[in-house]
């Protein structure tokens, strides 16, 4: 096994960490808590995306109260010596899994409305929370019967830090997104059903900022802007791609001295679009990771945002059932080659398809976005409909999910935990 380089107390607070402290902000100034050479291997640890406030138990209420200040406890920075600015750094997912010393369970949330919402929230507003068993890289859950499968593990988050002007362009384009959206909400995105979504960013806030083991007398002033961990970006961050999965090699670009390579949000398995929001299987949990440096990469290979190479272990499935859907909205309402519209009426179809077999809507959604079914924009170029596909792993139910075993395979299979009570 590596040495342990970067170690978690999942029974202590992120601020209270035995070692290092984590962090939860992209800034060129927070320092190194991580020192590798080219070709050096080792293990880093990390807390779970909200930092232990889910427990395993059957109360979906503290997936409603979730604080949202406090996500994302990075392990890191890591520099790496004789990174450069221009360069390639390249990061080989040896092996990860979850910390089996320590914590054996994950879990999946669907947030209310009043809490940030989801992919599909019009249609499901109320918290929900479903806790999995973890039994080495095998996923099964008491609130989701009759579903075994081996899941596909990955960090949800990983990435370099940026330079200062990278860090300014990302505030500014984000800042005027915002205004843009302020000033004429529906130029920038209207919600297919008409329900209200989230903000269009997070900006720079102070509120939660952990900045790892920067001087706290510098800290605050340099969370004022540093950016967010929550979406991705050219330096990779919060990219929830199911196949960054063992025996994955990426290629980050490097913006400032050493790299300052951090990563996190472990899921021990994810559908593409991770659509209940918190629809991955959130873990603690640790990746073996090697370390190695491509010198003017970017130049060289004409990429100024990751690339990757998928790893070949984890789950091969052979057979699906696959859904389909387009750029028409549940009321009937045609759109443009929007494919952010026909995933969620292909995720929809599918979510139906499963209430026949005996699944609550909330558990079917929470199979979506936990089971490593696969997405597609499958057709851009037919106006006025794109199309887009969702093919569920017939392998990960331990009956017949086909058509054809519609009748032998009806059942009564309960439901997950779902609170409909104002926030606390």
């Amino acid at each position: 096994m590596p040495e342990v380089k970067f170690e978690v107390d999942v029974d202590s607070p992120p601020d209270e960490q035995p070692g290092a402290n984590p962090f939860n902000r992209w800034h060129p100034d927070i320092p190194a808590a991580v020192e590798a050479e080219p070709g050096e291997t080792m293990r880093l640890e990390a807390l779970d995306w909200t930092g232990g406030q889910i427990a395993d138990d059957d109360n979906a209420n503290d997936v409603r109260d979730v604080d949202l200040s406090q996500v994302h406890y990075l392990a890191g920075p890591v520099h790496v010596e004789g990174a450069e600015p221009g360069d390639l750094l390249k990061v080989e997912f040896l092996d990860m899994g979850v910390l089996n010393d320590r914590c054996e369970f994950g879990f999946t949330g669907t947030f209310s409305r009043q809490n940030g919402g989801g992919f599909l929230t019009d249609h499901f507003p109320d918290a929900a929370k479903s806790v999995w068993d973890i039994d080495g890289y095998t996923v099964s859950s008491r609130h989701i019967p009759d579903v075994r499968y081996e899941g596909k593990i990955h960090p949800g988050l990983a990435g370099c830090a940026p330079s200062e002007e990278l860090l300014e362009e990302w505030n500014e384009r984000e800042r005027n997104l915002v205004e843009r959206h302020e000033a004429d909400p529906e130029s920038i995105h209207n919600h297919p059903t008409g329900e209200e979504e989230p903000g269009v960013a997070n900006l720079p806030t102070t509120e939660g900022a952990q900045m790892g083991e920067m001087d706290p007398e510098v800290a605050e002033e340099a969370a004022e802007t540093a950016a967010r961990t929550v979406p991705p970006r050219e330096h990779g961050g919060n990219h929830d791609i199911k196949d960054l999965s063992i025996g994955s090699t990426v290629y980050f670009p490097v913006y400032v001295e050493g790299a300052k390579f951090g990563v996190g949000d472990f899921h021990a398995s994810q559908g593409d679009g991770e659509i209940t929001f918190c629809g991955a299987i959130e873990m603690p949990g640790y990746v073996d990771v090697e370390f190695d440096l491509v010198k003017g990469g970017m130049e060289k290979h004409g990429v100024d945002h990751p690339i990757f190479e998928p790893g070949h272990r984890g789950p091969h499935f052979e057979d699906y059932v696959t859904f389909c859907g387009y750029s028409v909205t549940e009321d009937g309402e045609q759109h443009y080659i929007d494919s952010h519209v026909a995933y969620r009426r292909a995720c929809l179809q599918a979510i139906d398809y499963l209430k026949k077999f005996g699944y609550t809507g909330q558990q079917a959604y929470h199979l979506l976005g936990t089971v490593p079914v696969e997405g597609r924009q499958s057709g851009v170029v037919d106006v006025p409909n794109a199309c887009s596909t969702l093919a569920l792993p017939k392998g990960v139910f331990e009956f017949d999910v086909s058509p054809g075993g519609l009748e032998e395979s009806k059942s009564d299979r309960g439901d997950l935990v779902v609170t409909d009570d104002p926030l606390g």
